[in-house]
């Protein structure tokens, strides 16, 4: 099923009895707009954010990302470099993991129904009920090997 992000946001805004601000609504345009299948800092998104609407803040971009993950329509992810990324969540189902160079930061995203029935099957040798997971993988991409 589709996740209709806007209808998520605007419930969990009402249940959290928080107003529906313009400026939210421009964040929310530009997070989902043009950063589908990214990892964007704060830092970057509100340096995108303030070129065209200068009355946003760094802070009110910062608190906002907040709300999308609160809200169950992002995720935030640190890899191992200190700065908290944040990606929109495409589809309720969809599942995806990360390989990360070490030397260059770039980051690739990957699905492998093989690593999900090889992880379901660990969990059943263990008698463990898998709810969720993150694999991140940790190595010099392509470009930084010389290759």
């Amino acid at each position: 099923m589709k996740m209709d992000r806007r209808k998520t946001f605007n419930e969990f805004i009402s249940r959290k009895r928080l107003k529906s601000t313009k400026q939210r609504d421009v964040i929310f345009e530009e997070f989902f707009g043009n950063y589908m299948g990214r990892h964007v800092t704060v830092e970057e998104l509100y340096e995108d954010i303030k070129r065209r609407y200068p009355y946003i803040g760094f802070a009110t971009v910062y608190r906002t990302l907040k709300l999308f993950r609160e809200s169950g329509i992002a995720s935030e992810r640190n890899f191992g470099d200190g700065k908290a990324r944040y990606e929109p969540i495409r589809d309720e189902r969809e599942h995806h993991h990360h390989m990360i160079c070490t030397e260059c930061g770039k980051i690739y995203e990957f699905a492998n129904n093989q690593v999900e029935s090889c992880l379901n099957q660990i969990a059943k040798l263990n008698e463990f009920k898998l709810e969720n997971h993150k694999l991140e993988i940790y190595g010099l991409c392509s470009s930084c090997r010389g290759s």
